[in-house]
């Protein structure tokens, strides 16, 4: 088929094989994208209301695809907040995967490691997350403001699948609390301290708003950090955008085993 097609043929592919699964590649992991056979891929830019990701390692195309038996719905990058866009837009993914019929949906992303053994290569499943996006985030405990709980918005079963999963397979993974931020710039050592303080394990510009949305719509959510470099102040040279692309590269390979083993067990 042609390299793009249009969102009415996406949707009529998906009604024909509903997919079971949406997965959301983070930076520099675009490469999992070629271990899928393509049936249908859009552009985001190509969509209402979504745009074409100016960050490096994002291509920006929506793919209906086949991969390790399963059919599913891939986001080939995401949108962040930090590049312009409303919260809504940058959310927009979960509103897809559920009108497409997915019924589990999968946030990857890189991170950086604050938890002394997460180091570069290292995999985190997401348990929960500290959700650090929101003006005065310390007065935010929870949708409906003060007083009222919010349950972690990432799915304990399937969690502990993709932990025995990883445990099975000899792949170096452990579940831990992310920490989302705006960016655009990295964190100072000092914003790292009280992080870690605060009870996060790794930290990185996604994921958060998207698990919680994707939550609230009825959707199985997991989450999977690719440590691609120590976070600020836990490592002797700067950070750059460059290291996380060429660790995505290189790990990206064991985060695609870890899910092609664990599709199997959906």
């Amino acid at each position: 088929m042609g390299d793009h097609q249009n969102l009415a043929q996406l949707a009529s592919e998906a009604m024909a094989g509903p997919p079971e699964v949406a997965v959301v590649l983070g930076s520099g992991l675009a490469g999992l994208a070629e271990r899928c056979t393509r049936v249908q891929r859009i552009r985001f830019a190509d969509l209402a209301d979504w745009a074409e990701p100016t960050v490096t390692g994002h291509r920006g195309c929506l793919t209906l695809a086949n991969w390790a038996g399963r059919r599913i719905v891939l986001f080939e990058g995401r949108l962040h907040y930090y590049e312009g866009h409303p919260w809504e837009r940058v959310t927009v993914s979960a509103a897809l995967a559920h009108g497409l019929g997915a019924r589990v949906l999968i946030f990857t992303n890189a991170a950086g490691g604050i938890h002394d053994a997460l180091v570069p290569g290292s995999l985190m499943i997401i348990r929960d997350h500290l959700e650090w996006t929101w003006p005065y985030c310390w007065r935010r405990p929870g949708p409906g403001g003060l007083g009222r709980a919010r349950p972690a918005p990432y799915s304990t079963p399937l969690s502990e699948k993709l932990l025995q999963t990883a445990i099975s397979r000899g792949i170096d993974c452990r579940g831990g609390v992310y920490a989302a931020v705006t960016g655009p710039c990295y964190e100072t050592p000092a914003e790292i301290r009280a992080l870690k303080h605060w009870g996060a394990d790794a930290v990185g510009m996604s994921t958060a708003r998207e698990a919680q949305a994707a939550c609230e719509l009825g959707l199985e959510c997991i989450g999977l950090s690719l440590i691609t470099n120590r976070a600020a102040g836990l490592s002797p040279r700067p950070i750059s955008h460059e290291e996380v692309l060429a660790m995505g590269k290189t790990g990206g390979k064991t985060l695609g085993d870890l899910l092609e083993g664990f599709f199997q067990l959906l």
